[in-house]
């Protein structure tokens, strides 16, 4: 059922937003070969980025934010992703967290109010801290090892977090941690970056997404207030999924290889309508062959701009999604847009694996898509496992 307050959630001046993104994307795209070569995080796109008012987009209007949903937040990803796939990957989180405030009741108005206020006025950026050495991705089930410790006093946390997609310029982590109680409770702690005991180990070295600045970081008896535990529970009650959460990552992960699968076909039409062989003594786009893989790629990328618009859609009317629908999104977008590139290599040859042409570097990138969460094979098997009923 659509309710009058989702009716009513709408971003101010929506489509200047989308023009300040692409604005943006214009120089973003100019330094991501720059910062892939050399794993450097691009802290001056986070500087315009906030100068635009682009932090603050999912931040709701009554706290001075823009107030948009996941349809426009996922426009505005797949702008940047097909610029600079890292840094909307590191956008994609705050934006998550800052809907999830804005809608879960467990957040406490204090801190969400605060936070909200902190991304509007500068560049503060927020993003969960989830994933461990030993435990993986916690959507695969398992009990974190980073311990939060109740003193009279506040929490004392001691973990290490792997994957901290932004961490060179995280204001505020939510970590992911269990506490020593006797019946320990799991859930979210909110950490201010730079206390005494944070350290962030520069490990990532990745294949794609090489500016991502997802690296480690390490809690060692770090102190926070009583008050920072947003959302701690029974290990049980966490079986069913924060919906918002889950929604919105599935859709703005989406929109984020669409957007590489986009500059592909992008770089791919021009070599195209260029590269002239001897043998042939006309464009390569004068090929039939040429033509139809590219008719595939436009078909796949048609689908994917069809299925990310109309869920985020539903999202932002309050429609009751599932999670299956949600999952089956991600995996259908995501292979799509690894189809593409792939595609586009077919054509392109050893051009298109030459490090003077983007289109290897959007090949390593966009295969990165599947390996968030939701895996390929757990959206498969949760799938089968709904159709073959009890």
């Amino acid at each position: 059922m659509v309710t009058s307050a989702a009716k009513g959630r709408t971003a101010h001046n929506e489509p200047d937003y989308i023009a300040r993104a692409e604005t943006l994307a214009t120089g973003f795209a100019a330094r991501a070969a720059e910062h892939d070569r050399t794993g450097s995080f691009p802290f001056e796109n986070f500087r315009e980025l906030s100068a635009a008012g682009l932090l603050s987009l999912t931040v709701p209007a009554a706290h001075g934010g823009a107030g948009a949903g996941a349809r426009y937040a996922a426009r505005v990803l797949g702008i940047l992703g097909k610029a600079d796939p890292s840094t909307a990957l590191v956008l994609s989180m705050h934006y998550i967290n800052h809907l999830v405030m804005a809608r879960s009741p467990t957040w406490p108005a204090r801190l969400s109010r605060k936070l909200a206020r902190e991304s509007v006025e500068g560049l503060a950026l927020i993003n969960a801290l989830r994933v461990e050495p030993e435990l993986g991705s916690p959507a695969r089930g398992g009990l974190p090892a980073t311990i939060a410790r109740r003193t009279e006093t506040g929490w004392r946390l001691s973990g290490h977090k792997i994957y901290s997609t932004g961490s060179p310029l995280l204001k505020w982590y939510l970590v992911w941690a269990q506490t020593d109680e006797a019946e320990p409770r799991v859930g979210q702690f909110l950490v201010p970056a730079g206390l005494p005991g944070t350290r962030i180990v520069e490990t990532w070295d990745h294949h794609g997404l090489r500016a991502s600045g997802s690296h480690d970081v390490i809690f060692d008896d770090v102190v926070i207030p009583l008050d920072a535990e947003i959302d701690v529970r029974k290990p049980a009650d966490w079986r069913t999924l924060d919906v918002t959460q889950a929604t919105a990552h599935t859709v703005f992960v989406a929109a984020i290889y669409d957007g590489v699968a986009r500059a592909a076909r992008d770089w791919l039409i021009t070599f195209l309508k260029q590269r002239v062989p001897a043998s042939l003594g006309a464009p390569l786009a004068t090929l039939s062959r040429a033509q139809e893989i590219l008719g595939a790629i436009e078909a796949r990328l048609a689908v994917n701009a069809r299925l990310i618009a109309s869920f985020a859609g539903d999202f932002d009317d309050g429609i009751q999604l599932s999670a299956g629908e949600s999952n089956a999104i991600k995996l259908t977008v995501t292979n799509n847009a690894v189809a593409v590139v792939e595609d586009a290599l077919s054509l392109s040859g050893n051009h298109g694996l030459s490090r003077t042409n983007p289109l290897e570097r959007h090949y390593r990138d966009v295969l990165c898509g599947r390996v968030h969460t939701p895996q390929d094979d757990s959206t498969r098997i949760g799938l089968g496992r709904v159709a073959l009923g009890p």
